[in-house]
């Protein structure tokens, strides 16, 4: 039986314990696509999951990682894919109730798989699905971002948030975007937000002060425990989407549907990889190509033995970007 080489946890452990080992490859079965991985995101739910702290939806043991791009391997007959296709895969259960992508070949449901053609380097693909799939989804299913619109990304130097940023001014709205550490004020702006501002104490005052109408839009990324303050920043009409949690905070005790202002909308977003339509992707991808869409990665690691590495820096949050592993 042909074997790979993996990120194969069987318990809860530390990124000094990610460690590649010799798994059997995966076989292709029907609604499935095998693909062989050039390169992988860092996210914090992988991390979440290292550490036992899962959802139910997560066991062990299991191979982690949610995303990844790469070229298919095998498809079945009739698939819309075909071997030496460029794809990237994501969602669809990878990595949490299905083997994932920290892997020489990962299986994944043709649903969760999206074809696309590109000249950018791995490093760059591998940056960009899961991050591009939930800051796209947000601004247009939980958000129905217009042109014209003011939108509030809070936690605006996450990955989502740089992307969410990014996709918001390409779509003609104005964007003010928050951080908690004044040194990474400059990566707000470097995505083109129109105006960076510290999320402190007078973080109400200072938005009230861009915009005194108040938000149209809302896009919370640091938690739930923040929406009731969100919601008195929005103008009548405006919507406020969970979709991250920063903070860990994911519900709100006690919650009164009467602490959403009248007039205004609360949401959330979770999504799925058909949130990302392939002429989507195409269009962002030329446009990261032609330098109008920026990616900023903050570094890249090398073969899976370094996977461990990137977890770790990742959980340190100094860097602004996306870690990506490149096989």
């Amino acid at each position: 039986m042909p074997t790979m080489q993996a990120i194969r946890l069987t318990q809860p452990c530390s990124t000094a314990q990610m460690v590649p080992v010799t798994v059997a490859r995966p076989t292709l079965k029907p609604g499935y696509v095998l693909i062989k991985i050039k390169a992988f995101g860092i996210n914090p739910s992988e991390v979440i999951s290292r550490r036992g702290q899962s959802d139910p939806d997560f066991s062990y043991p299991r191979i982690l990682g949610i995303e990844g791009v790469g070229v298919v391997a095998a498809a079945n007959s009739g698939s819309m894919f075909k071997v030496g296709q460029q794809v990237a895969a994501l969602m669809g259960g990878l990595g949490r109730e299905i083997d994932g992508t920290y892997a020489e070949y990962t299986l994944a449901r043709e649903n969760g798989v999206i074809p696309f053609t590109s000249a950018l380097d791995w490093d760059v693909l591998g940056a960009l699905p899961e991050t591009l799939q939930t800051a796209y989804g947000s601004l247009r299913r939980g958000l129905h971002l217009h042109t014209g619109d003011v939108l509030l990304v809070h936690g605006g130097t996450s990955t989502v948030g740089l992307m969410a940023t990014a996709l918001a001014k390409q779509a003609g709205a104005t964007v003010i975007a928050t951080t908690r550490n004044r040194q990474k004020l400059a990566a707000i702006t470097k995505d083109g937000a129109d105006h960076a501002v510290l999320d402190d104490a007078q973080l109400a005052a200072t938005v009230r002060q861009l915009a005194p109408d108040g938000v149209d839009k809302v896009l919370e990324l640091v938690g739930a425990d923040k929406l009731i303050d969100d919601m008195q920043l929005l103008k009548e009409g405006g919507r406020a989407c969970l979709t991250g949690s920063l903070d860990g905070c994911w519900t709100l005790p006690n919650f009164s549907p009467f602490a959403i202002p009248t007039g205004t909308f609360l949401t959330s977003y979770g999504g799925a990889a058909s949130d990302l339509p392939v002429e989507v992707l195409a269009a962002v991808l030329s446009k990261v190509e032609a330098g109008q869409i920026p990616v900023q990665i903050a570094k890249v690691y090398h073969g899976l033995a370094e996977a461990g590495q990137a977890q770790a820096d990742l959980e340190s949050s100094q860097d602004v970007g996306k870690h990506v592993v490149v096989l």
